[in-house]
């Protein structure tokens, strides 16, 4: 059993985002709409209160999981989620 706080995805027809709330926290990871099988990350915010908890990381490795169960790729426009598809280069298989 899993003590930490789910991700939830909203998804709309030209943007969606990624949402982890904690403690009256809420962390997020936003994106939009290039194609029918390629989305933007635009941007990642962490609240101080979740700083240094490794939010921001399972925002980026659920957007990861998803692209690669719905056959989607990924332009790494968020400073945050590029620096983080460098940092693992096994997945690149999800961003172009």
């Amino acid at each position: 059993m899993s003590t930490e706080p789910a991700i939830r995805r909203e998804t709309g027809p030209i943007r969606g985002r990624y949402v982890l709330s904690h403690q009256g926290a809420e962390a997020e990871l936003t994106w939009s709409v290039l194609g029918p099988d390629r989305i933007i990350a635009d941007h990642t915010g962490v609240p101080e209160a979740l700083r240094g908890t490794g939010t921001g990381r399972r925002l980026v490795e659920r957007l990861v999981a998803d692209a690669r169960a719905e056959g989607f790729t990924v332009v790494a426009l968020c400073p945050y989620v590029r620096a983080e598809a460098r940092r693992h280069p096994e997945w690149a298989d999800v961003f172009v």
